[in-house]
């Protein structure tokens, strides 16, 4: 049993992307949306929390304050914005969603 078990991690990491994941479709929507957040311009470290909402409009969703100093995310369609008091520290670009990757399930082998 331990044999087939390192058998088949051994096939699965030896195997081809595109076993799993439509490797070129994939690559090219990843591709395509980091270029496009790039070249969009997420709110750079140091943007008040006026001067985000000045330039990218209101967020989907604005989560309170936490910890000490306070954190507030601002959350929009492609990106969430971390501030520290009211000040940009980070941007973080959204996940790729399961359509987008073109996951497929694995199937696990029977017995």
């Amino acid at each position: 049993m331990k044999c087939l078990v390192s058998v088949f991690a051994t096939a699965l990491l030896f195997s081809p992307v595109g076993f799993f994941v439509d490797g070129a479709h994939a690559d090219t929507l990843l591709i395509k949306r980091t270029d496009q957040a790039h070249s969009a311009a997420v709110p750079k470290r140091g943007a008040s929390m006026s001067q985000v909402s000045a330039q990218y409009g209101a967020p989907s969703t604005k989560h309170g304050a936490i910890g000490k100093p306070p954190i507030t995310r601002w959350d929009y369609p492609a990106f969430s914005v971390y501030f520290e008091y009211s000040h940009v520290i980070d941007t973080v670009l959204k996940q790729a969603s399961e359509g987008e990757m073109g996951v497929k399930p694995v199937v696990q082998p029977t017995r």
